[in-house]
Protein backbone atom coordinates (compact mmCIF):
# COMPACT_ATOMS: atom_id res chain seq x y z
CA UNK A 1 0.00 0.00 0.00
CA UNK A 2 1.25 3.83 -0.85
CA UNK A 3 1.92 6.08 1.54
CA UNK A 4 0.25 9.31 1.22
CA UNK A 5 1.93 12.06 -0.65
CA UNK A 6 2.38 15.89 -0.20
CA UNK A 7 2.93 17.21 -3.10
CA UNK A 8 6.43 20.14 -3.18
CA UNK A 9 7.20 22.82 -5.67
CA UNK A 10 10.57 22.47 -6.12
CA UNK A 11 10.94 26.15 -6.70
CA UNK A 12 9.38 26.80 -3.42
CA UNK A 13 11.91 24.40 -1.63
CA UNK A 14 14.89 27.05 -0.13
CA UNK A 15 14.29 27.49 3.09
CA UNK A 16 11.56 25.17 3.84
CA UNK A 17 11.32 23.38 7.45
CA UNK A 18 11.21 19.68 7.02
CA UNK A 19 10.49 17.06 9.90
CA UNK A 20 12.37 14.02 10.03
CA UNK A 21 9.05 11.04 11.27
CA UNK A 22 12.43 9.12 11.96
CA UNK A 23 14.84 10.73 13.82
CA UNK A 24 18.25 9.67 14.18
CA UNK A 25 21.39 10.97 15.77
CA UNK A 26 18.70 13.76 17.82
CA UNK A 27 18.37 15.13 14.07
CA UNK A 28 14.48 15.76 13.35
CA UNK A 29 14.56 18.96 12.16
CA UNK A 30 15.89 20.41 8.60
CA UNK A 31 15.38 23.20 6.63
CA UNK A 32 16.57 23.54 2.81
CA UNK A 33 19.63 25.70 2.65
CA UNK A 34 20.54 24.73 -1.40
CA UNK A 35 18.65 23.87 -4.33
CA UNK A 36 21.07 22.05 -6.67
CA UNK A 37 21.30 23.37 -10.51
CA UNK A 38 21.71 20.90 -13.36
CA UNK A 39 24.28 21.05 -15.27
CA UNK A 40 21.75 21.96 -18.19
CA UNK A 41 19.41 24.60 -17.44
CA UNK A 42 16.96 23.49 -19.19
CA UNK A 43 16.74 19.92 -17.03
CA UNK A 44 15.01 20.48 -13.76
CA UNK A 45 16.22 20.43 -10.44
CA UNK A 46 16.34 17.13 -8.77
CA UNK A 47 18.91 17.22 -5.88
CA UNK A 48 18.55 19.53 -3.07
CA UNK A 49 20.84 20.24 0.15
CA UNK A 50 19.27 19.58 3.35
CA UNK A 51 20.73 20.75 7.04
CA UNK A 52 20.12 19.27 10.21
CA UNK A 53 19.04 21.95 12.74
CA UNK A 54 20.50 20.28 15.73
CA UNK A 55 24.15 19.39 14.61
CA UNK A 56 24.04 21.81 11.22
CA UNK A 57 25.23 18.15 9.35
CA UNK A 58 24.48 18.56 5.62
CA UNK A 59 23.20 16.14 3.15
CA UNK A 60 22.06 15.98 -0.51
CA UNK A 61 18.62 13.91 -1.82
CA UNK A 62 16.10 14.18 -4.77
CA UNK A 63 13.62 16.89 -3.40
CA UNK A 64 11.02 14.16 -4.80
CA UNK A 65 11.79 12.23 -1.41
CA UNK A 66 10.32 15.10 0.78
CA UNK A 67 6.85 13.68 -1.14
CA UNK A 68 7.24 10.43 1.48
CA UNK A 69 4.94 11.74 4.64
CA UNK A 70 6.03 8.65 5.99
CA UNK A 71 9.61 10.18 6.37
CA UNK A 72 8.86 13.70 6.22
CA UNK A 73 6.49 16.34 7.56
CA UNK A 74 6.51 19.56 5.61
CA UNK A 75 7.17 22.20 8.68
CA UNK A 76 9.12 21.71 12.49
CA UNK A 77 6.66 19.78 14.03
Amino acid sequence: MKSAKHIVNPKKLLNSKWTAVTPSNKEKHFMVTKLVLPEDENQPIEIIELEAIMTKRKQTLKWQLLNEKDKWLQGWV
